[in-house]
């Protein structure tokens, strides 16, 4: 059913005009078509029961998006690498077709544009994994690349402290010659000439060492990548050459003024939070354009100047039309904020479906305990039971009763996925999650041996102890099979020598953690206590008084009196 209507699921276009429209009738235009768009996805919701993933529904947002493929003649679409086919929108591969002329003006030609996939967050993904997703693209005949803008403004940021480390080594340098120069002015010539060599000798050393210190930036899988060219991550200067042989022929547009265009025009799409700031920070090699994790940061498209001949135009995130599956999905996407997040159960069970019990102990140093068969549970854990183990190990607490935080718990938790710490990617269609993962998976155990247990119940606030996981008591030879809260009770109620314990207590809302009460009408009833232990000494009298409805007193024979203290008459002051 999605498949067959997946058609209706399109980009809102822009009406057709001319330049010869007036304002208020662009305006209208714009507006009634907008309008009609809307009612056809309510009609597909409502009618014919399709569920939506929440999408963006103002007009002045899509207006924005009319400007930039107006004004672009490459549209880069910007997807995650981990899950490319949720971020990608095929109808506005459709629409960047459809944009006429160099302005969009009706009658000046169709098909001018190009499309390409940026696939960002490629290092997320391993060489195996690119080459998946490059066999999937290549068979739909979609032109894609991989980049990585964090890993791009990691190498120019480790250029720069070198740069940086070299000149003020370079300054050191130069102020110990002076210095070397002004106190061996009356020196022998002999002893100059040999200083110099010496300071030269040194300055060659420290350029070795620098040019040492950027070798270790390199990829472990650039082997890989070598062998198989339409995987491999590109870096800026790959991605500009690129980005210039896919690009129309100029010759085809003409700028505002009505003259040949010269300059290159590239415009950056895509979902909310997906990197397209962070892409063009890195391409422009400095910080340009604000990014933040929160979805949304840029709110009205923007022009830069990469280049003499290339300008980068940045449209600010949109939530394209699509077919629902949950609106969990979405938040562990990272297209929903999750500050902002009501229901936190659903996108932390997903969370929990898609990563291994394994993968969650070692990157937080947790011992998730399962339920067992008698407590409700199938083998499998929950998301409570990962909140909660999560919300007692980092001490995140209700105020009032102090129980476990899971709301707080899971927000940390949210943010860390959408953040790559908990890593997983989704395949292409035909390979199974568990297959496409299991490398990731690996790696991630191997980075996370060694690491400390994180406390398994609550803790000090200045406690620096870790429990280590799954604690056997000493007399415990043979392996429970029950669950834990069976054992407890069993534990609580035998003593370790196998009677019973001297400390029944019932449970229940009314008498929560109270000694059970029993007749103690007859004598012989009052010699022993709850548990039938004989009473002796005191005890016994304590017991003997109060069956009689006595006082139980001090036992002490004498009475204090109450101290006389040093009372004035008053005399003298009449």
């Amino acid at each position: 059913m999605h498949d067959e209507n997946k058609q209706r699921l399109q980009v809102p276009r822009r009406p057709p005009w001319t330049k010869n429209m007036t304002v208020a009738q662009l305006d209208r235009q714009e507006k009634d078509a907008f309008l009609d768009w809307r009612r056809g996805l309510a009609e597909l919701q409502e009618q014919d029961s399709f569920l939506l993933t929440p999408f963006e529904r103002n007009l002045e947002v899509w207006r924005q998006l009319w400007r930039v493929l107006e004004r672009s003649h490459l549209v880069v679409q910007i997807v995650d690498a981990r899950n490319p086919l949720r971020f990608r929108c095929e109808d506005l591969e459709s629409y960047v077709q459809d944009v006429e002329g160099a302005e969009g003006e009706q009658g000046t030609g169709k098909g001018k544009r190009r499309s390409l996939l940026l696939i960002n967050k490629a290092d997320l993904l391993t060489a195996k994994q690119r080459r998946g997703w490059a066999d999937y693209f290549d068979s739909v005949g979609v032109q894609y690349a991989f980049f990585s803008a964090a890993n791009a403004a990691a190498l120019q940021q480790a250029r720069r402290d070198a740069e940086a480390a070299e000149e003020a080594e370079q300054e050191i340098l130069d102020r110990a010659a002076e210095l070397e120069e002004d106190n061996l002015h009356e020196a022998a010539s002999s002893e100059s000439s040999s200083d110099d060599e010496g300071s030269t000798s040194e300055e060659e050393d420290s350029s070795d060492e620098s040019e040492h210190f950027m070798l270790p930036l390199s990829s472990e899988d650039d082997s890989e990548d070598a062998r198989d060219p339409r995987a491999k991550v590109l870096s800026v200067l790959e991605l500009e050459d690129l980005f210039v042989r896919v690009a129309p022929d100029l010759s085809n547009f003409t700028e505002s003024a009505g003259q040949q265009a010269t300059k290159l025009v590239i415009g950056l799409v895509g979902y909310p939070n997906v990197g397209k700031s962070s892409t063009i920070n890195s391409l422009i090699g400095e910080k340009k354009v604000s990014v933040s994790s929160t979805p949304g940061k840029t709110k009205h498209f923007q022009t830069i100047q990469l280049s003499p001949t290339m300008v980068l135009c940045d449209c600010p995130g949109l939530v394209f039309p699509q077919f629902a599956t949950t609106r969990a999905d979405l938040v562990c996407d990272g297209v929903l904020p999750i500050d902002q997040l009501r229901e936190h159960t659903g996108p932390t069970a997903l969370v929990v479906k898609r990563i291994p019990k394994e993968v969650l102990e070692a990157t937080y140093g947790l011992s998730i305990r399962n339920k067992a068969a008698d407590e409700g549970g199938n083998g499998t854990i929950t998301a409570e039971d990962f909140l909660i183990t999560y919300a007692i190990a980092r001490g995140f607490t209700r105020a009032g009763q102090g129980n476990p935080d899971e709301a707080r718990a899971a927000r940390f938790i949210l943010k860390d996925y959408v953040n790559a710490k908990l890593l997983f990617c989704n395949p292409p269609p035909g390979i199974s999650e568990e297959a496409f993962n299991e490398e990731t998976w690996d790696l991630a155990l191997k980075r996370a041996e060694g690491k400390k247990r994180a406390p398994v119940t609550r803790v000090g606030k200045g406690a620096d102890t870790f429990v280590p996981a799954n604690i056997q008591q000493s007399d415990s030879s043979v392996i429970k099979v029950t669950g834990h809260k069976s054992h407890t009770v069993d534990q609580d109620f035998f003593a370790n020598d196998g009677t019973l314990a001297a400390r029944p207590f019932t449970q229940g809302s009314a008498r929560n953690g109270q000694e059970f009460t029993r007749s103690k009408l007859y004598p012989h009833q009052n010699a022993v206590a709850d548990d039938g232990t004989p009473l002796n000494g005191r005890r016994a009298r304590v017991a003997a008084v109060l069956a009689n409805t006595g006082d139980v007193g001090t036992g002490k024979k004498h009475h204090k009196k109450i101290k006389r203290v040093k009372q004035r008459s008053g005399r003298g002051y009449d």
